[in-house]
């Protein structure tokens, strides 16, 4: 969601009046069963998907049978949502949450609302897949002319979910990428998706956050425009998760499980690579 402001430009040597437009930013604040989970920001729309999508994400609701009552208990005078409640029944719940994301989650970052880290080790993606090379430039190349928001004010971030084949299932725009990010998977919950989804697109940097997001909806491939980091490199290799980074221009480096990935009908590589070469 965009909205328009008025600004003032200066080219270098003179200046004007100018309106641009620019991504909305809102905190929602979530409650599961009336207990206080968390506040993230994000950019209003498809709150159902990322409320369904975070609390997949983080190991506190995964039922993919059923169907969350999820009620908005609060909006700005916009008509943005300011709130909602999620009832969820109490078997179904699988962790205890209260206190453990009790600050203030900024839209760029996904860990910055917990109090303490959950266990970030890694369960195996089981994958059975292998991705064409051609097809990645066909993922952003969706992605870039969907993203309608971005189009218009330069603001948001982008994340898509695709079939093994390059067709995409969603395209979610917000103002976090972890947000995108759990809005794609939300959606795919919602829409009962999960299983058709083999490759994951993302608009920024790869943290080891996004790779937990990744890896706890089973894709099994990732490909970003921008940098992963060191951690999230090491995870993907762990985790089954085939990394693709800088993927601009037709072209992308793969950093980790690059046996899943084929030109024409042949392996890029064979045997085990060798992730870290301990280069300061």
């Amino acid at each position: 969601m965009i909205e328009q402001y008025a600004g003032v430009f200066f080219n270098g040597k003179e200046s004007s009046q100018v309106a641009d437009f620019v991504s909305v930013e809102v905190a929602l604040s979530i409650a599961v069963n009336d207990v206080p989970f968390t506040v993230t920001m994000q950019t209003p729309g498809n709150e159902t998907d990322l409320v369904r999508g975070l609390l997949f994400t983080e190991n506190i609701y995964r039922d993919l049978n059923h169907t969350s009552e999820i009620e908005v208990t609060s909006r700005n005078k916009e008509g943005h949502i300011l709130s909602v409640n999620v009832r969820i029944p109490k078997e179904l719940i699988l962790k205890d949450f209260a206190g453990t994301r009790n600050v203030i989650s900024a839209s760029s970052c996904g860990v910055c609302g917990k109090t303490v880290l959950d266990d970030m080790s890694c369960d195996i993606v089981r994958n059975t897949e292998i991705l064409k090379v051609e097809l990645v430039p066909t993922l952003f190349e969706q992605i870039n002319s969907g993203q309608k928001d971005f189009q218009k004010s330069g603001g948001t971030h982008a994340a898509g979910a695709f079939t093994i084949d390059g067709k995409m299932i969603t395209l979610q725009e917000d103002i976090g990428r972890h947000n995108a990010v759990d809005k794609v998977i939300g959606y795919l919950i919602n829409n009962k998706l999960l299983n058709k989804a083999k490759c994951l697109t993302l608009s920024g940097r790869v943290s080891s956050e996004i790779i937990n997001k990744t890896r706890a909806a089973g894709i099994p491939f990732l490909a970003a425009v921008s940098a992963p980091s060191s951690l999230a490199i090491e995870q993907a290799q762990e985790s089954g998760i085939t990394l693709m980074a800088f993927c601009r221009n037709n072209k992308f480096t793969i950093y980790s499980n690059p046996q899943q990935v084929v030109v024409g009908n042949s392996q890029l590589v064979t045997g085990k690579v060798n992730i870290k070469n301990n280069v300061k």
